[in-house]
């Protein structure tokens, strides 16, 4: 007898103990959110550039990774070479964390050297810390080139009309709280969990976005640089850069606008033809190869095409 109740309060004890393991497991984290810190990391990489004796009018920062040389070789061929464009200077630079591949980071060290185009630092570069990559760009706009007139950050798998965007820039005469691109005013957070964008409650609470433009590319005046990571801080840190970056726009009071009253920005990417490409500034999905083909066509070509 004594037996069968020793048995049977150890499987009580057991099912409270399974009990109590399932609440634990089911119930929200307790941990604080993190929050972006303007001093994280410190600058491994810097490029060959003074704004102070030679202010640019445009920055092209370009998100890359330690495997993309090919598309940065095809830049620095094609949009990314360009210096002078409507007799104003125009830089490409490209935006790197770091790798544990020590081969990886000498090589990058070495095409830095090489091409003074890469500003990186000591974070873990993968996808999910692209928010701290976009706030790397920001902070070497705010600390070491606040001189420039007009900042994109874009992808390395972009087509980018430079000649266009800056002929767009010189029509639209804003210099000051301007954030462009393709526009995302009436998002909501993903909240299936195997989705890439998946944002969970605990990170994201609130049930819609603020108004943003798409990460594959977007164009401000210098001082949003500056004001965005001024107020960085004092916003939830979310994985998704392009949401973070408009969840500071929004603190700041600052709206996303239209460049052009067409369509100028195209995440989803589009057929390539001449008068088509000659009349946008950003088109997404493009390899370096084609980007090569696509760049030439468009500097050989005489067709003419009809005025928009």
């Amino acid at each position: 007898m004594a037996f069968q109740k020793l048995r049977l309060t150890y499987y009580v004890c057991l099912l409270l103990v399974g009990v109590l393991c399932l609440y634990f497991s089911m119930a929200p984290l307790k941990e604080e959110p993190f929050i972006f810190k303007k001093k994280y990391g410190t600058f491994l990489q810097l490029p060959d550039i003074d704004c102070r004796q030679d202010p640019p009018f445009l920055v092209l920062l370009v998100t890359s990774s330690h495997k993309q040389v090919a598309a940065r070789m095809a830049i620095r061929k094609t949009w990314g070479g360009e210096r002078t464009v409507s007799g104003r200077q125009v830089r490409t630079f490209f935006l790197l964390g770091t790798t544990a591949n020590q081969d990886e980071m000498s090589a990058v060290a070495q095409e830095s050297q090489q091409h003074g185009d890469i500003i990186q630092k000591n974070f873990r570069d993968v996808y999910f810390n692209l928010t701290l990559k976009t706030m790397m760009g920001m902070e070497w706009v705010h600390y070491f080139c606040p001189q420039v007139a007009f900042v994109m950050k874009t992808d390395s798998d972009m087509f980018v009309n430079v000649h266009y965007l800056t002929e767009l820039l010189l029509k639209k005469n804003r210099t000051s709280r301007f954030f462009t691109g393709f526009l995302k005013l009436n998002e909501y957070p993903i909240r299936k969990k195997f989705n890439k964008w998946f944002v969970s409650k605990y990170e994201y609470p609130w049930d819609r976005y603020p108004p943003f433009c798409s990460g594959t590319g977007y164009v401000f005046s210098s001082d949003v640089a500056s004001q965005v990571y001024n107020v960085s801080e004092s916003v939830p840190f979310i994985k998704l850069e392009d949401v973070f970056v408009g969840l500071c726009l929004a603190k700041l009071h600052i709206r996303p606008e239209e460049l052009h009253s067409q369509q100028t920005f195209f995440p989803g990417g589009l057929r390539f033809s001449v008068c088509r490409f000659r009349k946008i500034v950003a088109c997404h999905f493009i390899t370096p190869k084609e980007m090569l083909i696509y760049w030439q066509v468009l500097q050989t070509s005489q067709e003419d095409c009809p005025e928009v």
